[in-house]
């Protein structure tokens, strides 16, 4: 097992697994858990980095000019060590680049960096994909963060919400059984900018927002200390969790999964976006512990 690295202010403390660069840990200053407990019998993931797909390719494959690649639900970086680059008291880098065993399922060269940082109540994670190639680089990326519900202040789970910073009129996206984007649309189950959790909402998997207009949302209880999410570079949302599960994720995507059926070209897939050479793509999301 890898060793975890440890960053900290004097309000909130990380723990980051090197392998597949996952926020494992985030502690107030009391010590207290505000991330899952990743209990096996429903879900052991913590915060995978989705990278470079977002959700269910069709029949677990992509298809690049014409040739056919093996490529997992939310891609391969979660399973992949990555190097460190930097570290110090309150923040760490750590990176990925491309590899024979990358390029066999994504035939690209490309360098993913991964930057930690707390300075007081907040954490920043910064992700940069760089493209150090002579060609586009076709690419989606995703948060996959799961908090504690309920979060360790007194409250029930049935206290707990979500609350966007703007209207959200439009309906959900279906997710079809393979996990693929199925045709049509599910109703809203907000009420106004609120999503007040439970587990029903959940028995169909996730809630997919493809044009979310907030870029930042609270969630816990009413009152006590909560958690605000910012996502300024992600323009659609999920949030997901097993019914009866002491976790709730809420993860800003830059990409989706595949329409139900589809067999296009990844670069033309919804949610792809391109990295020109030489250049570099950032995405962000900061956690905030309020009081």
């Amino acid at each position: 097992m890898t060793d975890w690295i440890t960053i900290a202010s004097d309000q909130l403390s990380a723990a980051i697994n090197p392998f597949g660069a996952e926020l494992s840990s985030l502690r107030d200053a009391d010590g207290r858990e505000l991330m899952t407990d990743a209990d096996p019998a429903f879900w052991t993931g913590r915060a995978p980095i989705l990278f470079p797909v977002v959700g269910a390719p069709f029949q677990d494959t992509i298809r690049i000019d014409g040739t056919a690649y093996r490529m997992p639900k939310h891609g391969f970086a979660r399973r992949m060590p990555f190097d460190l680059v930097d570290r110090g008291p309150s923040h760490v880098v750590l990176a990925l680049g491309d590899t024979a065993q990358t390029r066999a399922a994504y035939p690209f060269a490309f360098r993913l960096e991964l930057a930690f940082a707390i300075e007081g109540a907040s954490l920043t994670v910064d992700a940069a994909v760089h493209n150090p190639g002579d060609e586009p680089l076709p690419a989606s990326f995703g948060f996959h963060p799961a908090f504690s519900w309920p979060l360790p202040y007194g409250h029930a789970r049935g206290d707990h919400r979500i609350v966007f910073d703007a209207d959200e009129p439009e309906a959900l996206k279906a997710i079809a059984a393979d996990g693929t984007i199925a045709d049509g649309v599910v109703p809203s189950p907000l009420d106004g900018r609120t999503l007040h959790l439970a587990d029903g909402l959940f028995d169909h998997d996730a809630l997919v927002w493809d044009h979310v207009r907030s870029d930042r949302v609270t969630y816990g209880a009413q009152t006590g200390p909560h958690l605000a999410i910012a996502f300024p570079h992600t323009p659609k949302l999920g949030i997901w969790t097993k019914p009866g599960a002491r976790y709730v994720c809420i993860e800003p995507w830059h990409g989706i999964a595949d329409p139900e059926g589809y067999t296009g070209d990844f670069r033309a897939k919804p949610g792809v976006f391109e990295v020109p050479p030489g250049e570099s793509k950032r995405i962000g999301m900061r956690v905030t512990l309020l009081d």
